[in-house]
Order: structure tokens, then C-alpha cells, then sequence
């Protein structure tokens, strides 16, 4: 009796400590799930800080000019989505720049133009454009930050679409469908595969695939996106082939797609006028006509001079 308890007791005494190891290690160690939301939800360290620091300096200036209301609803959030940037903090940066920047500026055009005449009208007119310009400057910024996402969502979509036609006739579901296009589609378009991630997120989490899909439309801002997820949530209510609507869906992007491309191929010659005849031009000019002026100038001047 007292061998096998010598010989159960350190077995069950290692059975034991080795599960509280386990759900200790369980306990404090994150799951792959909650890594990626924190990874996705909170930025790099690096960039962090320099939020915080950013945040801590705009902090002050915000405050003279972020409009009342609420900011979950405001339009300016969901062209912050569109741009791509998620932090709860860009609203304080942003509108603090808006107040920063007039006033940088503003001094500026005061010293560089403090030689002149202070009291002439020129002299405010060019503080106030200064100050004026630069309120605007964050405006801009934002404009040409979402222009370029959308154009690299847009011009990556036919391309996932096409992935997600392979994936639904190969027997996948949408969601999963989903989730294999948006982990393919990233070493192409990183902002692509970003956005079907968080929908992806957002479907597991508990909401309705109508609603994510309506989501991932209103973050892009791509119409071509809206259009996809009208497609789907109207295949899934009369229970058409979704197989045979991405075909024809794609089909129509990659049309969308090469009429962009034609139409931005023939503004180039239009473009290129105006460094052809500012730059270009005047340097063949001066290559073909300077050596006849050399000797035009060099036959002339001795005949005028002995004229005189």
C-alpha cells in the first residue's frame, strides 16, 4: 500500500503543478486574437510616442477651435477612417494644427518682411494670406492622404475581387473567403487588407455581415466597395449565386479599372505642355538659334563699329 502511494503521490503531485504552469500561462500570456486587436487598435511604440507628444503640445491649441458636438458622429472622423487613421487623438492634432500653424506662420511673414513698410497694407495683407494659407494646410494634408488610399483600395479591389470569386467557387464561404483574400491581398495593398481584416473582425465579434460590409464601404470611401457590398447583401436575400455576381462584378471592375487608366494616359500630353514650353522649348531655341546669334552678333558689331 505504501509503495504505490509512493508511487501515485508524485505523479498526481506533478499532474498539479504542471496544469497550474498551464492556466497560468494561459492566464497571463494575450491570445492571438487580443494581440492583433491591440496591434491594430494601438499604434507602433515609436509612434506612439510621438502622438503623445504631439497630443501634449496640440493639447492647449485644440481647445480654441474643436466645434461642439458629437465626435463619433462627426464627418470629420469618417474621413479620418477614410485617410486610413484610426487614433482617438487625431481630432486633438488636428485641430490643434489648425490653431498652431496660423500663429507659426503668421510670425514668420512678421520677420521676414519686417524690412518693409509695417504700416502698409501689403505688409497685413501678406500676414493674413500667410496665416490663412496655413489654416488650411491640415485640410490639404487629409484631402491628398485620402485621395491616395482610395486610389490604392480601388486600383487593388479588382484583383480581390478576383480572389474571392477563386475562393467561393473553390467551396469557401464568404467568410472565409473573406479572410483568405485579405491575407493574400497584403503583400499587394496593405490598406486592402487592413480594411477586410477589421470587417472580418467585426463579423466574428458578433455583427451581421450587412452591416460589416456596409462598414468596410463607409471607412474607404470607395464607391466601388459600396457597390460590392450591395451586391452581396442582396445576393444573400434572394439567393442568387454569389459565385456568378463576383464574376460579373469583377468583370465590370477591371473594365472600371482600364477606362481610369486610358483616361489618365490621355491627360498626359496636356500635362506635359507646360514643362515643354517653359523648360524644354526655350533650351532647343537657344541650341539651334545660339551659334547663328554668336555669328550674326560677330559680323554685325565690327561693321557697325567702323561704321561709326
Amino acid at each position: 500500500m505504501k509503495e504505490i502511494e509512493m508511487l501515485v503521490l508524485p505523479g498526481l503531485i506533478f499532474l498539479a503543478v504542471t496544469s497550474g504552469l498551464i492556466g497560468l500561462f494561459f492566464w497571463l500570456a494575450p491570445s492571438k486574437t487580443a494581440q492583433r486587436l491591440k496591434a491594430m487598435s494601438e499604434p507602433p511604440e515609436e509612434n506612439r510616442s510621438w502622438t503623445e507628444n504631439m497630443v501634449k503640445i496640440a493639447s492647449p491649441f485644440a481647445q480654441l477651435s474643436t466645434p461642439a458636438g458629437n465626435w463619433d458622429q462627426s464627418p470629420l472622423r469618417l474621413k479620418f477612417f477614410n485617410a486610413g487613421i484610426r487614433s482617438d487623438d487625431a481630432g486633438i492634432i488636428y485641430f490643434g494644427l489648425k490653431t498652431l500653424l496660423p500663429l507659426v506662420f503668421s510670425a514668420l511673414a512678421f520677420f521676414a518682411l519686417r524690412g518693409t513698410d509695417d504700416k502698409s497694407l501689403t505688409f497685413l495683407l501678406y500676414i493674413l494670406l500667410s496665416a490663412l494659407l496655413s489654416f488650411y494646410l491640415p485640410n490639404i494634408f487629409l484631402h491628398f492622404k485620402i485621395k491616395a488610399r482610395q486610389r490604392e483600395i480601388f486600383e487593388n479591389f479588382p484583383d480581390a475581387a478576383d480572389l474571392m470569386l477563386v475562393c467561393v467557387e473553390a467551396g469557401l464561404g464568404m467568410d472565409a473567403g473573406l479572410t483568405k483574400v485579405a491575407e493574400e491581398i497584403q503583400i499587394k495593398s496593405a490598406a486592402l487588407a487592413e480594411e477586410l481584416h477589421l470587417t472580418n473582425l467585426e463579423m466574428r465579434a458578433g455583427g451581421t455581415r450587412e452591416k460589416s460590409l456596409k462598414n468596410l464601404a463607409l471607412r474607404t470611401g470607395v464607391e466601388e466597395i459600396g457597390t460590392f457590398a450591395v451586391m452581396l447583401t442582396q445576393a444573400d436575400k434572394f439567393g442568387t449565386s454569389i459565385g456568378e455576381s463576383l464574376r460579373v462584378f469583377s468583370d465590370d471592375l477591371r473594365h472600371k479599372r482600364q477606362v481610369r487608366a486610358e483616361e489618365l494616359a490621355a491627360k498626359v500630353p496636356t500635362k506635359m505642355l507646360f514643362p515643354l514650353v517653359v523648360f524644354i522649348f526655350p533650351s532647343i531655341i537657344m541650341v539651334i538659334m545660339g551659334p547663328a546669334v554668336i555669328q550674326v552678333i560677330r559680323t554685325i558689331l565690327p561693321m557697325l563699329g567702323g561704321v561709326n
